[in-house]
């Protein structure tokens, strides 16, 4: 850590990340103008957001799989030039489907990136340097997040919304030579011999757009076509876990659900993460759009949950460390449910000490209490050789959880094609959408409560997570994906 080599390795990662992260909380905040200037309806905005997160879900274990085989450095310099490149297409989109095309093709590089952060700091700081380093990068990437939104809105009321993308090259152009003259390459010698899970990668991503598809469409679509859409998701889902299942090394083996407890508490990710996904792509329009905020204040005005996070998370992991993740996994996603449903306060002129911040910090408080332990949680329920692994399949669960809750609240709200367009109208869709996510988090504690275990003191193996429940055979570390993501 005190050496120029690892400064320069830190600065580098946490370029590449932010990047990716600002991305991320930034757009949100920007919809509703975007809208507006492109002339694009609800759909628009949802592709907006989902073209993103489709590509990055369904190629961010592929992107971990390269970086081992051809040099995570490369990878990771190929990634932020994708990203900048497809940023600058974002930027400079002339129409609504230029820059949803835009948008997929930013989430390749996102999943080209994303996984060599980590694995950048795994591969090259020493072991007793790894965890300091692993706590600066977080540290950093959480002040990027916590400044996300407040620029967003910045942006989006002076310059324009296209500097939300555009300011991706600036940072690429920083990132990229730092990274080629003072980061060293490293790359798993193991991996080399072995096929890529190209298909399974292809069928995964696939399943997942033909539901979204189905799902943003619906409302005003053809029927047949809809029906037909969404069973060609679902032929794909399934056939993506035939080639899962016989494949020797397949991108996502299924063995490493034989842990009970790796599956609970990716099952309560699905749900919490849905909820969190539809929340943030909502409350931001319902700010501008209903109350009246404008960019900016809506970018500020959910800020506290973001600094809640980075003051908190590190005490929230040792205190979950102590009394077991059980407590927090059930409590966290019934504050983050209580928060939003005293979202349902803000309408029209809504005060913000009054209304948003009370529902924000209550929020924000049960997304402290549970992400900490819910990561680590994750990580402790499979042998440490796979702990790369069960990051990777659980960060795009996240993702894959986010992109299908965009898809599929405005439809279950009944909100219309125009309805952002009309304060009256996106008030009420979203008045029946936050209870539908609260009952999502409600889901997720009943299922970590009855699900979710503390291990024996001294035990993280699997075995010991389910109590000796396990039916399989204790878990071989895969060595060719031992990688952080």
């Amino acid at each position: 850590m005190s050496s120029a080599t690892g400064k320069w390795i830190l600065l580098t990662t946490v370029l590449g990340s932010s990047m990716a992260m600002l991305d991320s909380t930034v757009v949100n905040v920007a919809l509703p103008t975007i809208g507006r200037d492109l002339d694009a309806d609800l759909a628009g905005l949802q592709w907006t957001v989902n073209a993103y997160m489709l590509t990055l879900a369904g190629l961010i274990l592929l992107g971990g799989a390269l970086g081992d085989r051809f040099g995570r450095r490369k990878v990771f310099v190929v990634g932020v030039v994708w990203f900048a490149a497809a940023s600058l297409l974002c930027g400079l989109a002339p129409n609504a489907g230029v820059l949803v095309a835009a948008r997929a093709l930013q989430g390749v590089g996102g999943a080209l990136l994303t996984p060599g952060s980590l694995a950048l700091i795994q591969a090259s700081f020493h072991p007793e340097d790894r965890a300091r380093a692993v706590g600066l990068w977080s540290g950093f990437g959480g002040i990027g997040a916590a400044v996300g939104p407040f620029l967003g809105g910045w942006l989006v009321d002076g310059p324009g919304w296209r500097w939300v993308f555009l300011l991706n090259v600036p940072l690429a152009l920083l990132c990229a030579p730092i990274a080629l003259r003072h980061v060293p390459e490293s790359k798993d010698d193991r991996v080399h011999g072995r096929g890529f899970d190209v298909l399974g990668a292809a069928l995964g991503a696939l399943a997942l757009a033909l539901v979204t598809y189905a799902l943003i469409e619906a409302p005003g679509g053809s029927v047949p076509v809809v029906a037909v859409t969404a069973a060609a998701g679902v032929a794909a889902g399934v056939a993506f876990v035939s080639v899962e299942k016989r494949r020797p090394d397949p991108m996502m083996p299924l063995d490493i659900f034989a842990s009970r407890q790796f599956t609970a508490v990716n099952v309560v990710t699905l749900c919490v993460y849905a909820a969190f996904g539809g929340f943030f792509f909502l409350s931001a329009v319902q700010l501008q759009v209903v109350a009246g905020y404008s960019a900016l204040g809506a970018g500020t005005a959910l800020l506290p949950t973001t600094v809640l996070m980075l003051l908190l998370s590190a005490r929230s992991g040792e205190l979950a460390q102590r009394i077991g993740p059980r407590i927090p996994l059930t409590v966290g996603p019934l504050l983050c449910a209580t928060g939003m449903l005293l979202m349902l306060r803000v309408g029209e002129d809504a005060s913000y000490a009054a209304d948003v911040l009370p529902a924000v910090l209550v929020l924000g408080a049960g997304m402290v209490t549970l992400v900490a332990p819910l990561t680590a949680t994750v990580l402790a329920s499979v042998d440490t050789g796979r702990a790369g692994l069960a990051s990777g399949i659980n960060n795009a669960a996240a993702r894959a959880a986010g992109l299908v809750a965009v898809a599929a609240l405005p439809l279950l709200a009944g909100m219309g094609e125009e309805a952002y367009r009309s304060a009256d109208a996106f008030d009420d869709a979203f008045r029946r959408a936050m209870p539908l996510c609260a009952g999502i988090l409600v889901l997720g504690a009943v299922i970590a409560f009855a699900t979710v275990r503390k291990p024996p003191p001294g035990c993280l193996r699997p075995e010991c997570l389910t109590h000796g429940s396990v039916t399989a055979p204790p878990l071989e570390p895969n060595r060719s994906r031992g990688r952080l993501e």
